[in-house]
């Protein structure tokens, strides 16, 4: 997706106009023709729980630094969500995950950087050594009743939810 608004034609550099186009106003460009459709941003969350406990990871970095949510990325383009949800969590946890089964679909845009669409599965620990990495500065379970502050709203609905 660009980031911020587009001004110029990506094929033939002229100044992009808005213009209603299938039933929204879209930036459009006058000379060809060609009209902006945003892609939205794709992000996959893993939930693994065992009895009344979950695992969580701390975010290293903004939007929510030092906050907690499940084990989460974006999707590469072309990459299968489901390998991007087990590639997020052994990034994150050095947890190998198997056994992914869908959960849900959710839309909810939190900060303006963030996915639109996020995927959540419930995956089972395969293999790994748990160990935080790549955006992660902790990983660890809690108790499902003893939660530490959550990065994101959806992350809170996707606990009450599914555990």
């Amino acid at each position: 997706m660009i980031e911020g608004e587009i001004k110029y034609c990506p094929l033939c550099g002229t100044s992009l106009s808005q213009r209603l186009h299938t039933g929204k106003v879209r930036p459009s460009c006058p000379h060809c023709g060609w009209v902006y459709f945003p892609d939205p941003k794709v992000a996959v969350a893993v939930l693994i729980a065992h009895e009344d406990q979950v695992l969580l990871v701390q975010r290293r970095y903004d939007p929510q630094k030092g906050y907690w949510t499940l084990p989460s990325g974006f999707v590469d383009a072309g990459e299968d969500p489901k390998l991007a949800a087990q590639r997020e969590c052994l990034e994150e946890t050095g947890l190998v995950v198997t056994d992914l089964q869908l959960l849900d679909v959710i839309f909810s845009q939190e900060h303006p950087r963030g996915a639109s669409i996020l995927i959540l599965y419930r995956a089972q620990i395969k293999s790994g050594e748990l160990k935080p990495g790549d955006d992660a500065s902790q990983a660890a379970y809690f108790q499902v009743r003893n939660l530490p502050p959550l990065a994101f709203a959806s992350s809170q609905g996707i606990l009450n939810g599914y555990l």
